[in-house]
């Protein structure tokens, strides 16, 4: 059983931490609105979780950190919290989509949102991404027309990468290593492109992105 915080309490926030309550992990919700973290926390609690929740300045207690934000609360959070990610694993999740156009991601064609997100953690503090291309909806059900998710994720840290592909494991879904963290861009592309084309086969944000071979 791991200990997790999951910085935020929006929909990918209640999505993942659904996940990690189903592999009966430990969780500390951390949101800037304590109401909104405290009411998520008791959503799951009452599915049996175990589950705390506060502020988002309060002291970090998992092992590993969700970053379940938007890309420039991410990126904030990263250089706010300072010293307090030492010794953590953190996840990036993001999309860093420019939300006025919805036409380019905001981040340098040389980089990616969790690069920009290592550059400001504490040096050694290992940064992963994963579920960026899964729907906060799809999370909460685990699965899409009878299918595990898969959670691409993307690191330099090996030992970092297995932590993360171990909880993603214990919740239902399966893990899927991409490769360094460079590769982030390609995954956050790849979940633009899913987010765009949800008008165009009006889906509504409840397909997967899904790997098969015969």
């Amino acid at each position: 059983m791991a200990n997790i915080t999951i910085i935020g309490a929006g929909n990918m926030a209640r999505g993942i931490g659904t996940r990690m309550a189903t592999g009966r992990h430990q969780l500390q919700f951390l949101a800037r609105t304590p109401e909104h973290a405290t009411a998520l926390a008791e959503e799951l609690a009452g599915q049996g979780a175990s589950v705390t929740a506060g502020a988002i300045d309060e002291q970090i207690t998992g092992d590993v950190v969700v970053l379940a934000t938007p890309y420039e609360a991410a990126v904030e959070f990263a250089q706010s919290a300072g010293e307090g990610l030492n010794g953590k694993v953190v996840v990036e999740i993001s999309n860093p989509v420019d939300w006025a156009s919805f036409d380019r991601l905001v981040t340098p064609d040389d980089s990616s949102a969790a690069e920009e997100v290592a550059k400001r953690v504490p040096p050694g503090v290992p940064v992963v991404k994963a579920f960026n291309t899964t729907f906060a909806g799809t999370l909460v059900k685990g699965e899409v027309a009878g299918q595990n998710l898969d959670v691409l994720i993307a690191g330099d840290d090996e030992g970092a990468k297995t932590t993360v592909a171990d909880l993603v494991e214990s919740g239902g879904l399966r893990p899927i290593d991409t490769g360094p963290l460079r590769r982030a861009r390609q995954l956050e592309h790849l979940g633009f492109l899913h987010m765009a084309l949800q008008d165009t086969l009006g889906t509504g944000y409840r397909s997967a992105v899904k790997l098969i071979a015969p």
